[in-house]
């Protein structure tokens, strides 16, 4: 299955623990957050991959850039997660980047978000003028520093300066603004929140005998014919 390179980190980490194989994409994830700063976390071994991946099943099962709290809340509902565990997920926007196509609704047109930070729409809106013909345009989740995982996301949330509607909304709703102001000024609070979460999250949709395989090559299955 070809992953679209538009899922940001948030996506992606929802993805790769609950989709792709299992142990190394998991180990891979904490590796990365570790390196540009982020907390450690334990990841268990032992998982087995699935023996189906299908790129119509991922759209309904992952959060995407423009849906409600409320939607993406009860993807993770269903798998256990509360509210504040989701905004903790969410902070994984600070690193990483998205395409023009993922938020321009945002900038263009009489639907234009006036919420955006006025120098970051327009910043934005220079950037992308060109997206609907080269769609590999993309922009920063966090504009301020875009290369480190911090707790610099949630400060921006609090500026405007939330690239995705996802992201916005964060802020604007009562029930998810409270995390949002609690990680903005205490980035231990919300490193170990977010460490606890992915620890979680590795304990979703274990497999039993039967039901998945421990791939030879994490891109193939075991048996084609499965």
């Amino acid at each position: 299955m070809r992953l679209s390179c538009s899922l940001t980190p948030f996506i992606l980490l929802f993805f790769l623990f609950l989709v792709a194989p299992a142990v190394s994409s998991a180990q891979a994830t904490r590796d990365l957050v570790t390196m540009v700063g982020g907390p450690y976390f334990d990841v268990k071994l032992g998982r087995k991959d699935g023996l189906e991946s299908k790129a119509h099943k991922v759209r309904g099962n992952v959060p995407m850039p423009n849906q409600t709290v409320h939607d993406i809340h009860g993807m993770f509902k269903k798998n256990g997660f509360s509210l504040r565990e989701m905004v903790a997920l969410s902070g994984a926007h600070t690193i990483g980047f998205s395409h023009c196509k993922e938020f321009s609704d945002r900038l263009y047109g009489s639907k234009a978000d006036p919420e955006i930070n006025p120098r970051f729409a327009t910043a934005l809106k220079e950037l992308c003028k060109n997206h609907t013909v080269d769609d590999t345009i993309a922009a920063f989740n966090d504009v301020m520093t875009p290369g480190k995982f911090d707790n610099m996301y949630f400060k921006n949330l609090k500026r405007g300066l939330g690239l995705l509607a996802s992201d916005h909304l964060l802020i604007k709703n009562n029930s998810t603004k409270p995390f949002v102001d609690l990680y903005a000024t205490d980035e231990k609070a919300f490193f170990e929140d977010f460490a606890r979460a992915m620890e979680k999250m590795g304990t979703v949709g274990v497999k039993g005998d039967g039901e998945g395989e421990v791939r030879r090559r994490c891109d193939h299955f075991n048996n084609l014919n499965v």
